[in-house]
């Protein structure tokens, strides 16, 4: 049994630099780069890397909110397998959440902690940030800090997400965006 590659900063660097170049006019600085990453060492070097470049544009998407993003990340037949009430299923899901999400926390970013790459899966631990100057609801926000983290388990196939199960510390964002009490 093979041991997983854990990837140096350096080579998540030329990396992202490499990668960069796959979304038309992306710089390296949006893509959002993994602070860690562990990949299936007996997984197709190509196969790799087309995986970890979806997930850093659909990342990039949610640290943007740029549709060019999504669309490169996510296949036609995009399925939220852990879908919201209210939000859209297939494609249109994850820009209705992003646009809503924008109007409480125009200045959104995800950071990328950490992805697991193994099979046709990516398992990303991120870290969204902002400053909730938008509404919520009837709710104003006031500038406060919002800061929460999530989880995905993404599915690749052909280098596209076609599936997306996901988590998010609702409790702790809506803390913060004072909907529920501290």
């Amino acid at each position: 049994m093979r041991k997983p590659l854990s990837i140096s900063a350096l080579s998540l660097s030329l990396f992202a630099a490499a990668s960069a170049c796959y979304v038309q006019g992306a710089g390296a600085e949006d893509l959002p780069a993994p602070r860690s990453m562990v990949i299936d060492a007996s997984l197709p070097r190509a196969q790799a890397d087309a995986e970890i470049l979806a997930a850093r544009r659909f990342y990039a998407f949610w640290s943007t909110g740029e549709p060019r993003y999504l669309d490169a990340a996510i296949a036609p037949t995009f399925t939220d397998r852990t879908l919201p009430k209210g939000r859209p299923q297939g494609p249109e899901g994850p820009a209705f959440a992003s646009t809503s999400f924008r109007a409480a926390v125009p200045d959104l970013s995800c950071e990328v902690e950490q992805l697991i790459v193994a099979g046709d899966r990516v398992v990303a631990h991120l870290r969204f940030r902002g400053r909730f100057t938008g509404a919520f609801g009837d709710r104003k926000g006031a500038g406060q800090a919002v800061d929460f983290i999530a989880t995905d388990i993404l599915r690749v196939q052909d280098g596209r997400i076609t599936d997306n199960w996901h988590i998010e510390d609702n409790l702790t964002l809506f803390q913060q965006l004072g909907v529920v009490a501290q």
